[in-house]
């Protein structure tokens, strides 16, 4: 079973704001280590959250808090800040980084779902460092093509600067998506499908081969239970377990 560590809460914690307190007193507010630990045993083990131990506290509780983080952005922020740490370090490779897409099964319906060939679900997009690092993630319905949904990824960047190369599968082979990408000077490597012609130089193709990197990543991510199906009805909830998970993955480059 993966750990939460103590000096991951205590940074976690401290990226998130205090609850405000009433002048007039009032119940105290909810302890927020025990929070971030109810929600990280839900994201670890993917139960219900009925099934939470009463040691995180009611389970309406940390569900609520949840909830309120998730929606007001604290995950991506989150996110985004472990990513900052890492750059710091210089512990990014961005020489080149590869991209791809994970899909996740969606049992209880709701909002930005997509249907497929094999059920309703949405799409994992995930952009990592040649160290396999994630430096963008989000998640999306699962019906568009996903050479359509690599823009979307820098609306999620952790890092300041962008890598200069993508390297993907036969997926991303579209002369839109390299025509967009150049225009942002970064090189889309991607081997060409079946039925295209060949446009691709067989040079940079050698860089494919690390293409492994991505695929590790996300089986990193899905050791947390709650990726590999979306119980959420809200493509928000679920994009900041999403978002914590890529966080954890970068603290660990921060405090091991």
């Amino acid at each position: 079973m993966l750990q939460l560590t103590d000096a991951q809460l205590e940074w976690i914690c401290k990226q998130i704001p205090d609850a405000p307190r009433s002048r007039k007193g009032g119940r105290p507010p909810a302890d927020k280590r025990k929070m971030v630990q109810g929600i990280f045993w839900i994201l670890d083990n993917g139960a219900k959250w009925k099934d939470l131990p009463s040691e995180f506290g009611p389970k309406s509780t940390v569900h609520d808090w949840f909830h309120r983080w998730a929606e007001t952005g604290v995950f991506e922020r989150i996110m985004r800040k472990a990513g900052r740490c890492v750059e710091r370090r210089g512990g990014f490779k961005l020489y080149e980084c590869f991209v791809d897409a994970s899909f996740s099964k969606a049992r209880q319906g709701g909002d930005g779902i997509g249907v497929t060939r094999v059920g309703k679900g949405v799409k994992i997009m995930l952009l990592v460092d040649a160290k396999g690092l994630p430096v963008a993630a989000y998640t999306t319905e699962a019906g568009p093509h996903e050479s359509r949904l690599v823009q979307g990824l820098f609306d999620f960047m952790v890092t300041g600067d962008t890598p200069s190369r993508i390297v993907g599968d036969k997926a991303y082979d579209s002369d839109a998506l390299d025509a967009s990408l150049a225009a942002q000077n970064i090189e889309m490597i991607a081997p060409n499908r079946a039925n295209r012609s060949i446009t691709q130089d067989g040079r940079p193709l050698r860089r494919y081969k690390r293409r492994w990197t991505v695929e590790r990543s996300f089986s990193w991510l899905q050791n947390f239970r709650r990726l590999c199906i979306r119980w959420e009805k809200s493509t928000c909830l679920f994009q900041g377990f999403l978002h914590l998970s890529c966080s954890l993955l970068l603290l660990k480059q921060v405090f091991g």
